[in-house]
């Protein structure tokens, strides 16, 4: 596409909560086209979250919403070369990309871990993720690590 931007698909809001943001991480949830098993994967997950920590004044996906935003990173670093020598600049990530890093680094980290299926590992996720610990956590925490180290060549961001 060289002269005009693709058109941003309009996503629909999901039938049990109404959200937007539901959708999309179901999309980023769902293998071959099968969403009715990513939706089913997803609110097992959050019913799990819900039933694990009943005396939190909050529901269960304020939960998860909570826990999508503390591994949210706000900056990454990229490779550049510049004169021979490659530098990887820390530059800002946009509030889209944030939010699809975020999701896409929930569910590969759910995937890794060990239970029996992935409602039960994508809700021990969401939990550890809320408590600011895990391996989508960790992953933003080592993001952040990285652009603090290369800060020296944030003057040669493009």
């Amino acid at each position: 596409m060289r002269k005009a931007k693709p058109k941003k698909r309009v996503i629909l809001p999901d039938p049990v909560y109404g959200d937007v943001k539901v959708t999309k991480f179901v999309n980023h949830l769902m293998y071959d086209g099968k969403k009715s098993i990513a939706y089913s994967i997803f609110y097992n997950a959050l019913k799990i979250v819900e039933n694990k920590l009943k005396d939190a004044d909050k529901s269960s996906l304020e939960i998860w919403k909570k826990a999508l935003d503390n591994i949210t990173p706000q900056v990454e670093v990229k490779s550049r070369r510049i004169g021979g020598a490659t530098f990887q600049v820390p530059t800002e990530i946009r509030p889209d990309r944030k939010e699809a890093i975020s999701m896409k680094n929930m569910i590969s980290f759910a995937r890794k871990r060990s239970g029996k299926n992935m409602a039960e590992k994508l809700s021990a996720e969401i939990m550890d993720a809320f408590n600011e610990q895990g391996g989508a956590f960790k992953r933003k925490e080592d993001m952040h690590r990285m652009a603090e180290a290369n800060r020296a060549f944030a003057h040669f961001r493009f």
